[in-house]
């Protein structure tokens, strides 16, 4: 089989996957070029890509001093020169004025209102090798795929639960959860919730238009890191080894008529401060170029994964990650900002007064296991999750904790017509 539409059919690794999965690691020339496009890859006209990475390149976070941070502070408009002030270490003794001025801006533009959703896993199933993630294709993990009847039954009951916004994800693999796959999950999401969101693999245009079609309304990409020579190391094969195709993901869901898209970069796979520059300019640019559409970022620190002690986020503290957020608010005051269970209690409850204006409950990384967690009944044949979670609040108990900080709870603001 071709290395683009790799698979491992069987629970256990053969010795002859080993074998590759081991020379994928030791030796780079057995690589695909992860600039290149692989066929079946949609190409667009675009210069996002190249006025990001260049800005990201010339980006000497060293080279701004305090002065730099109190005029980015003092200015009414924020400029990409402040974004990079602001995301510098010089910032660091300004993060108290940062988060009054983010939190400023916050209530400005979004009032007092925190959104809640949730997300709903339904298939584990990956092609890519992915070093730092439970789904890769090499992990040892329990694979599963839900069934309609099963994905109908999740549904059912989280919106039991009260939650009106869903985030269905897969894993990355076309064989196993195929784009009419996808959209059939859709069909049976717009049934329950008012508002469907997708993190699955990029898809072409005419595809993403398919999705919108069967009811999705936005699409959420992790692009993991923007340093393309540290992405080339961290993502050895699959279709997500193509760094380019990636970072147009969010453009082609717009072209394909797609409401809103979301970005995110893994902050502790690279150097955090450019990944978040060249997150917040990736927003930037596009909303520049489509400024009908909404636009939402996450800030994920990485998290331990299933069969890898190792991974964990030891570069990027809390006080790291709230300087990151208070910047993002700063200079996209109209973005959303959603802060994920991958954070503790306390940090989540303290962004939403400052600069998050979503949160997710009630969450599980795991395959077909909702029920269990909402009904406290066995989960008798479910999928493992991708990475551990710190804030496992059920969406009641994270509803009263947003009431007690003095903030509406929002399960959706949409009229339709």
């Amino acid at each position: 089989m071709a290395e683009n539409s790799f698979f491992i059919d069987s629970d256990k690794l053969s010795e002859k996957a080993l074998e590759r999965k081991h020379r994928l690691e030791q030796e780079p020339s057995c690589r695909t070029n992860h600039m290149e496009y692989m066929e079946g890859m949609e190409r667009i006209t675009s210069d996002i890509r190249d006025k990001v990475i260049s800005e990201m390149n010339r980006y000497d976070y060293d080279s701004y001093t305090a002065e730099d941070v109190k005029r980015a502070l003092a200015g009414e408009r924020c400029t990409v020169e402040d974004l990079k002030a602001l995301l510098s270490p010089a910032a660091a003794p300004f993060l108290e004025q940062m988060a009054r001025k983010a939190k400023l801006e916050t209530s400005r533009h979004f009032g007092n209102t925190v959104y809640i959703f949730t997300p709903l896993y339904i298939a584990n199933y990956c092609e890519n090798y992915c070093i730092y993630c439970g789904f890769n294709c090499y992990n040892d993990i329990q694979r599963k795929k839900l069934t309609f009847e099963e994905i109908e039954k999740e549904m059912k009951v989280i919106a039991d639960s009260g939650i009106e916004e869903i985030l269905m994800l897969t894993g990355e693999s076309r064989r196993m959860s195929d784009v009419r796959y996808i959209g059939e999950a859709c069909k049976l999401a717009a049934g329950y919730f008012k508002n469907v969101g997708l993190e699955i693999y990029p898809v072409n245009t005419d595809e993403y238009r398919y999705l919108h079609e069967c009811g999705a309304d936005y699409v959420t990409v992790f692009q993991e890191t923007y340093d393309s020579d540290k992405y080339e190391t961290l993502h050895l094969m699959g279709h997500k080894r193509v760094f380019p195709y990636r970072f147009e993901a969010q453009e082609r869901a717009l072209m394909g008529g797609m409401r809103g898209v979301g970005f995110s970069a893994l902050l502790g796979l690279a150097d955090f401060r450019k990944d978040a520059l060249a997150s917040a300019l990736h927003v930037y640019y596009l909303q520049r170029k489509y400024p009908h559409a909404e636009y939402s970022l996450s800030c994920p620190r990485l998290r331990p994964i299933i069969n890898n002690d190792k991974i964990n986020p030891l570069d990027v503290h809390e006080k790291e990650l709230c300087q990151v957020l208070c910047a993002y608010r700063i200079f996209l005051p109209f973005v959303g900002i959603t802060v994920s269970s991958r954070e503790q209690k306390h940090f989540r409850d303290g962004i939403v007064k400052i600069a998050a204006t979503k949160v997710s409950a009630g969450v599980s990384t795991g395959i077909g296991d909702h029920e269990s967690k909402y009904k406290g009944e066995k989960a008798s044949d479910s999928g493992d999750e991708q990475f551990e979670i710190s804030d496992d609040r059920s969406f009641d108990e994270m509803y009263q904790d947003v009431l007690g900080e003095g903030l509406q709870p929002v399960l959706n603001d949409y009229v339709y017509v």
